[in-house]
Formats: structure tokens, sequence, C-alpha cells
């Protein structure tokens, strides 16, 4: 019997059918994406139907009696346990309230997910709501790998899910909300550059790689992240780094060394060479990434675009003719002018050897971290990077032409265990 007495009012809207047992009601939910919760009928549980098509007050009093959790992995499509994974599922009242109907002036950015808003709860929390739009790019099957996932992942380097909404047709997640926006904010402008000093960016290359490391070694799986990039780099109040846009990760088992997929979805100028060209990826094309990702850092550029008035190559290649002829400090941003030399030059090294063309020659997340930890360690002269050759005019004609994916100040996510 119940211990705690429903309160009616709870109820939105519900449908009851005394004849189903219970696995034909879980069924029946399943059916309908505005089911929020099943339960037997009858209060022996030995047989009835009775579905929720609005929110609970308090899902974990009731948890005697319905299911909600097992619903909510049930629809997902993961075969992950109550009791591996529990966290909020918001009702879409709240989101609205939040958001304030999720007007355009809570509106803070937008990517192939859909829209991101900026939203306040009731408690007075601040959060980044991000609402899977019905023509969006990444679909359901991106929703559930960001939710299962990032659910599981606990890192100060890694963005924090705090729950999501799954109400009639809405797919929306919501996470806690970085006021520094995304790190491609401030990089690439030229004025808001001048906040981010060289030890800032030094801090911000520390804390993505240390969240790299986690995912690939720390945790009980690996996870490779597939679209790592400035966009999805989101700074918090103190401008300290957090790994979001996990849309597209995968999880590798233990014995899994690489992959091979047919369906290739990223962003242009931080794909690895063996990824672009034949699907292939592993932790070593997350390594490629990061590598982009540290010269665009030091140098304020976006390697996709680039252009130079003496040659046809992107960032990559002009950094390592830079290098060849001894002359990488001219990489540097002009607002790093007054940086420290030699730490500056490490991470043009670390960042050439993160690039090279092929995956077994690049360093893994664990020697990236201690080659930018410790100063004094010896560094392996890089060879040649991905991607070294001349382009006739941005010509693009060598270029798979995928889609570009973007997420903006917030938000994306795929299946992962954590420690």
């Amino acid at each position: 019997m119940r211990r705690i007495p429903i309160n009616c009012s709870d109820l939105l809207e519900f449908w009851l059918n005394n004849n189903m047992s219970l696995e034909e009601c879980e069924v029946e939910c399943l059916k309908n994406c505005s089911c929020t919760a099943y339960a037997n009928s009858d209060v022996r549980g030995v047989s009835g139907c009775l579905l929720w098509f609005g929110s609970l007050l308090d899902v974990k009093e009731y948890k005697e009696d319905n299911y909600v959790q097992a619903l909510k992995w049930s629809f997902l499509g993961s075969k992950i346990k109550e009791e591996d994974v529990d966290f909020p599922l918001f009702d879409l009242a709240t989101i609205v309230n939040a958001t304030n109907s999720f007007s355009e002036d809570s509106l803070i950015g937008a990517g192939g997910f859909g829209p991101v808003y900026k939203g306040n709860l009731f408690t007075g929390q601040e959060v980044a709501v991000k609402r899977l739009s019905r023509d969006s790019r990444q679909g359901l099957e991106e929703f559930k790998n960001e939710t299962i996932l990032i659910a599981k992942l606990q890192h100060r380097n890694l963005v924090g899910l705090l729950g999501c909404c799954m109400e009639r047709d809405e797919r929306i997640l919501v996470y806690e909300y970085m006021q520094n926006k995304s790190l491609d904010y401030f990089i690439f402008d030229r004025e808001k550059c001048l906040l981010l000093d060289w030890e800032k960016r030094f801090d911000i290359t520390i804390g993505i790689a240390r969240g790299l490391l986690y995912l690939h070694h720390n945790s009980r799986l690996q996870v490779i992240h597939r679209d790592l990039k400035a966009s999805n780099i989101l700074l918090d109040g103190s401008l300290s780094p957090r790994i979001s846009d996990f849309g597209l990760a995968r999880i590798f088992a233990c014995d899994e060394k690489e992959a091979k997929t047919k369906r290739i979805i990223g962003t242009y100028g931080y794909m690895s060479p063996e990824y672009a060209f034949n699907g292939k990826f592993s932790v070593k094309s997350d390594v490629f990434s990061f590598g982009v990702l540290l010269l665009e850092i030091v140098s304020g550029k976006r390697n996709r675009g680039f252009c130079h008035p003496n040659h046809h190559h992107n960032l990559l290649g002009h950094a390592w003719l830079l290098w060849i002829e001894d002359r990488a400090m001219e990489l540097v941003d002009e607002c790093l002018r007054d940086s420290v030399e030699p730490q500056v030059q490490r991470c043009i090294h670390i960042g050439l050897l993160c690039v090279q063309k092929f995956p077994n020659d690049r360093p893994a997340m664990s020697s990236v971290v201690a080659m930018l930890g410790n100063e004094s360690a010896s560094l392996a002269r890089p060879k040649q990077p991905g991607f070294f050759m001349e382009r006739s005019s941005m010509d693009l004609s060598a270029t798979p032409a995928h889609e570009e994916l973007h997420s903006v100040n917030g938000v994306t996510v795929t299946m992962l265990d954590g420690r």
C-alpha cells in the first residue's frame, strides 16, 4: 500500500485500463511520446494500467509505485538500469517558465541540435536550456547519446547536465549555465582576446587536456568526443574550461582501439585525416583535434579559413613552416607578445606533435598532460602535420563534404559510464 497519499492535483492527465498487465502497460506508454510514467492501477501490483501524461510533483516520493525512471531509460533506448543513472526529469511547464516561454531575449545561441536559452529556475539557479528543434540536423539518437553519457560523467572540466525534459514532442537538455560563453568567443575576437592573457590561456589548455584524459583513460570506459573545437569549450565564471557537446561521442570497450563509420560528421578544420577521409576514429582522433585547438589558442586564428599572402596552407601548415624555419614565435597572437616565450614555444611544439599525420605518431593524452605540466621534459621532434598540402585558392575538392555541426554556449552529449 502507499505510504504517501497522492494529491490528485499532482496529475495533469491520466489514462486507466484495468485489464492490462504491467508489461502491456509499459508497451502502451512507450507508444506515446507524451506518456511520462506508468504503474499498476491495482494497489496490490497485480494488474491494471495507469498512464500519466503530465508531471509528478515528486518522482522520488512515489518511486515504489511507478516506473518513471525505468520508463525514462526505456524510452531512451538504453540498457542502463535505474540504479546506474539518476537525474531529474524537468516538466515542460518548469522549462517554459524558466525561459520566459523560450523568448528571444532568453536566446543565447544555436547549433546543430537547436537553440540554447538562458533560464532561471524557481530556486534562482541559472541554467542553459538546449532544445532540440524539429528541423535539427541532430536528432533523437544524438539526444539519447548525450543524455545517457553526460549523466555518468563527473569531472571538473566537463559541463554538468542537470536533467532533461521529454514531454509531448519536446526533447530538452538542461545544463549548468556557463557565464563566459565559449572559448571561440574570446580567442578569435580582436578585442575580447585581450581578456585572456597567456597565463589564463595556458590554464584553459591544461583544463581541456585533463578533461580529455578523463574521457580517454580515467573513466571506466573510453569515450571519444569526436567534435572537440573552440565553440565546444565553455568557460565558467572563473574562466575555467568545460568540455561540452557530446552528441557525437562514442564509447570504446576496454579492448577496442579503433572504430570505423560511414557517417562522418563533425567540424571542418578539427577532423583528423583518418576520420575525414576513411571514417576511422580513436582516441588519437581527439588528440588531433586538441592539437588544432592548442595552435588556435596560441595564434588566435582559426585553422579553417586561415589565409596567408605567401602560401595556401591552413594554420597547421603555416605553423609547420614556421617551426622548421625556427620562427615558431611568429605564430603567436599579437595579444600575447609579452608571454613567457619558452612556455609558448613548448605549446606550439606539443600542438604540432598532436596534429601529426599518422595516429601512431601522436601522443596519448596522458603524455600530453605530462608534457604540459613538466617544462623540463624533452619533447620528440614532430613530423609533418595532417592536411599539409597547398590549396589552390580555397580548392576544397579534396575535402570531404560533411556537415558541420555547431554548439553554442551550451550543450550536447553520448553514452558513458563515469567513475
